[in-house]
């Protein structure tokens, strides 16, 4: 992270991944907070040395740079203060940032088996997490499925052994049957009894170490009876429900819904059937042509949403809440299910890593041939969508209570309707923008918002990079952070000025308005009250060799703390000439507290119209910012 990144950051503020700690007293106890939060979440970045007043921040260094850093060292290998240290050299750094010095720590993703990573001895007790608000202590509940995490037993393998082969759904059994054999004919499972083959599919087990033997948790949620599933000590939170939105009558809130209503034995295995078979119907997708030159209805899209829908089942945690939510809408199908992810995003991205909950339903379905092998799932359904030039899959965590969303829309990778609106709205703005900076800006308008995690799934590369992409658009004064602090993710600057364009929406069907961290800033601004605002330059980025020489013209400010008011507007003006720069950027290049700057020069120039502000009508922008006016060009 070099110093021009570290001040972007200081200009966007703290956001989900981003957190500043003063550090003038020493390693605060809310910094391994943070650090438990970063490492139970997502992971993040702290930069220690960087001040917070009123809600503005600036750089006040670290000092004793040193001793901080062994404090640092010594903490992070001490077990009675985390539990487990997650850092290496290079995830540590000192990075000079004018005359002062902060330290940039980037905490990574624990994995499964380091999960809770916890502060002093209880778990319970000192395991936090990552939200829009900051960092959250873990509930008992929460740690408890962290720690369930943990083991190398499969959580379908749990044996139920007051189970008996009454409690299982026979049809569902010789469906199975019929659809493996269909699949693998000579397989010699095939002429095994039913409980030979539970046995062989991980629907029965003995355990060898304790004698315990039968029917499996798996084995009751592939084919038993739901009247049995949702018992106590079975699966009293196992739900399944697909509902189809597809009415065009605003007073219809289903056109179709699958759900345990009594009509049918509600186990995964009928569930599976019966939705995949809706999921497909009037699939929008074009036929192809086999080798043998007769069509083929099945494409990689059909592929894909197999994948996609066994993936939901088979990596769901059963233990926990809300049950399996399958929703398909005109323009994309959501998939939700209990749990949270076992592996990061770019391991995800990247493919190849083996971790699954239920690793016996995994197989039963890759018996009859509805799964790819582990560590792939995740490439058959993005190569699906990129075969239909499609937006590739978005994939997201919830906490409280834990679940996954897949999104899956059906929508091109470039909608030329998008591209030209940003383009006629933002004109030369877009000249020189990086591919992966038109497809984060076209995500944005298509989707509502844009995240890091959500360009891991479109873009090769690297996380951090993609942070540093966002944020500079940020500067750019293209994409806007959602929300005034801990922003979860990005929008369009200009929102307003798109509303005619067609916009993909990608909340959450199941959650109120009141309920979303994703809430934009409140405002008064109005574009259409500002319509030269369209055509202005934005928050000016900074190069390391600008910077430095922006702060050799403030040099007489920064040498003198009693410089003539007169002298220091004259240098202030200088800075803001043809470019917009924030109140934190130029504390810092003036040497200045960023209230005085703000207070002292910035708004009584602003008042005496020799600065412009980059937004004229409210103060609450991220990226608000001054450039000198007309009547500051003689002063």
């Amino acid at each position: 992270m070099t110093a021009l990144e570290v001040l972007q950051a200081v200009d966007i503020g703290e956001g989900l991944d981003y957190e500043f700690k003063s550090c003038q007293g020493g390693l605060s106890q809310d910094l391994w907070e943070t650090y438990s939060a970063f490492a139970n979440t997502n992971g993040g970045t702290i930069v220690l040395g960087v001040r917070e007043d009123d809600g503005a921040y600036w750089i006040g260094g670290v000092p004793q740079i040193e001793k901080r850093l062994q404090d640092l060292w010594n903490n992070l290998n001490n077990r009675g203060k985390v539990s487990v240290n997650l850092l290496s050299n290079n995830q540590v750094k000192r990075v000079p940032v004018g005359d002062k010095e902060v330290i940039v720590i980037e905490v990574p993703r624990a994995t499964r088996k380091q999960r809770p990573v916890f502060i002093g001895p209880n778990p319970l007790e000192g395991t936090f997490r990552r939200n829009y608000t900051g960092d959250y202590k873990c509930s008992p509940e929460e740690v408890g499925r962290m720690l369930a995490d943990q083991s190398d037993d499969p959580l379908d393998s749990q044996i139920l052994h007051f189970l008996h082969e009454s409690d299982l759904h026979p049809e569902s059994i010789q469906q199975f049957r019929n659809l493996f054999s269909a699949n693998s004919p000579a397989h010699p499972w095939l002429t095994l009894d039913t409980m030979s083959l539970l046995e062989k599919l991980g629907g029965w087990r003995k355990d060898l170490r304790t004698g315990e033997e039968g029917i499996t948790l798996a084995g009751v949620l592939m084919f038993g009876r739901d009247s049995v599933i949702v018992q106590p000590g079975v699966c009293p939170t196992y739900y399944v429900d697909y509902r189809e939105r597809m009415a065009t009558d605003a007073t219809t809130r289903w056109s179709d819904r699958v759900h345990p209503d009594g009509t049918w034995v509600a186990n995964l295995f009928q569930f599976y059937q019966r939705v995949y078979k809706r999921l497909v119907t009037d699939l929008r997708v074009p036929f192809q042509l086999g080798g043998d030159m007769l069509r083929r209805d099945d494409t990689p899209v059909h592929e894909a949403m197999r994948e996609a829908l066994v993936n939901a089942l088979v990596h769901a945690d059963y233990g926990g809440q809300g049950g399996i939510v399958i929703e398909r809408f005109r323009d994309r199908v959501v998939m939700e299910n209990p749990g949270r992810l076992l592996v990061s995003f770019e391991q995800l991205v990247q493919g190849g890593v083996s971790e699954c909950r239920n690793k016996a339903l995994q197989r039963m379905f890759q018996m009859i041939g509805l799964s790819e092998r582990a560590g792939s799932g995740i490439d058959k359904i993005r190569q699906g969508w990129e075969w239909q030039k499609w937006i590739p899959p978005g994939i997201g965590e919830r906490f409280t209570p834990d679940r996954v969303r897949l999104v899956l829309p059906f929508l091109s990778m470039l909608p030329e309707d998008s591209v030209s609106g940003l383009r006629s709205i933002y004109g030369s703005e877009l000249d020189g923008l990086h591919p992966d900076e038109m497809l984060a800006l076209v995500t944005a308008h298509t989707e509502g918002e844009v995240s890091n995690g959500r360009l891991q799934l479109m873009s090769e590369r690297h996380p951090a990079d993609l942070s540093r992409m966002l944020r500079g658009l940020v500067s750019k004064g293209l994409l806007s952070p959602v929300g005034e602090r801990r922003t979860t993710g990005y929008k369009l600057s200009k929102t307003q000025t798109l509303d005619d364009s067609p916009r993909l929406d990608f909340g959450d069907s199941t959650r109120n308005e009141e309920d979303s961290p994703h809430k934009a800033v409140d405002s008064t601004h109005s574009e259409e009250s500002s319509p030269h605002n369209l055509l202005e330059p934005r928050l000016t980025v900074l190069t390391d060799t600008e910077l430095a020489r922006l702060r050799e013209m403030a040099s007489e400010a920064r040498d003198s703390q009693r410089l003539a008011p007169f002298k220091m507007n004259s240098i202030v003006l200088d800075l803001c000439r043809g470019r917009f720069l924030s109140v934190r950027t130029l504390a810092e290049i003036l040497g200045r507290h960023p209230d005085h700057v703000r207070e002292r020069i910035v708004n009584p120039l602003v008042k005496c119209g020799k600065l412009r502000p980059l937004h004229e009508h409210g103060k609450n922008y991220p990226d608000q910012s001054y450039t000198t006016s007309n009547l500051g060009e003689g002063a």
